[in-house]
């Protein structure tokens, strides 16, 4: 038992010392390292040898210690595992639960966006109801515009001029100059509105989901009856959108 007790104890400490590394701005000396984990040096240079030899800490030329390159093999299993539907999951359901909607999570294949999950809320009114699996033009939906917002001034141009950017209802954005004045709102507030642009009655929010290296992978959106809408529900959607993204890694501002 006393054997088992030791064993844990040394795990937390080495654990201890990773987490610092992990939060440092830059490689940290060993006294450093030592007194930030209420840690005597000996012992602190000890687990940190044990460390090293499994490459999960490395030493500097200056003799100071740093995070090793083994974190990047076991980053990278972990991210090819991860699904994005299971892991945007908890925050989508807690959405549709605080807003009574439908939830969607949201991937752009090409010119269009695709419904790859969805979660209704408890409305006992009139649902919407995107089908998984279901795809639409980028211009007419709001996590399709975020995606179109993400391309540069040329692929905007090129998505316009491959599609021709069709009319869905009376409200649908069919010209060049209004798509890119709706872009340039988007990317200062990174959210975004399809105002019953793909469908008259309906109408949907938006938010960027970034993964571990910043790029945006997906999108949630809030969709509901036009007159169903309230002024909370972006702050809520961005909040759940975010979340996602930490979960895949990203570290907003970094």
């Amino acid at each position: 038992m006393k054997n088992t007790t030791s064993s844990i104890q040394v795990l937390d400490r080495a654990m201890a010392l990773v987490g610092i590394l992990s939060r440092a701005p830059g490689p940290l000396s060993l006294t450093k390292l030592a007194g930030q984990a209420d840690l005597h040096t000996a012992s602190a240079h000890r687990i940190l040898g044990a460390l090293m030899a499994h490459g999960l800490v490395e030493k500097t030329g200056a003799g100071e210690y740093d995070l090793g390159v083994r974190w990047l093999e076991v980053g990278n299993r972990l991210r090819a595992r991860l699904n994005i539907r299971q892991v945007a999951m908890p925050a989508m359901q807690q959405l549709a639960e605080a807003t009574g909607e439908t939830v969607n999570l949201i991937v752009r294949r090409g010119d269009e966006a695709v419904y790859v999950e969805r979660v209704s809320g408890g409305q006992t009114m009139i649902q919407v109801v995107q089908v998984v699996g279901a795809h639409a033009p980028l211009h007419v939906t709001a996590v399709g515009k975020i995606f179109l917002a993400e391309d540069s001034a040329s692929g905007v141009m090129g998505y316009a001029e491959r599609t021709g950017l069709p009319a869905y209802t009376a409200n649908t954005l069919t010209t060049l100059d209004s798509l890119n004045a709706e872009l340039n709102t988007i990317r200062q507030a990174q959210l975004a509105h399809d105002r019953e642009e793909a469908e008259l009655g309906v109408a949907c929010i938006g938010a960027p989901i970034r993964d571990a290296e910043g790029k945006l992978v997906a999108g949630l959106s809030i969709s509901a009856p036009a007159d169903r809408h309230k002024p909370g529900w972006a702050e809520a959607l961005k909040k759940a959108a975010a979340q996602t993204g930490t979960a895949l890694g990203y570290l907003a501002g970094a």
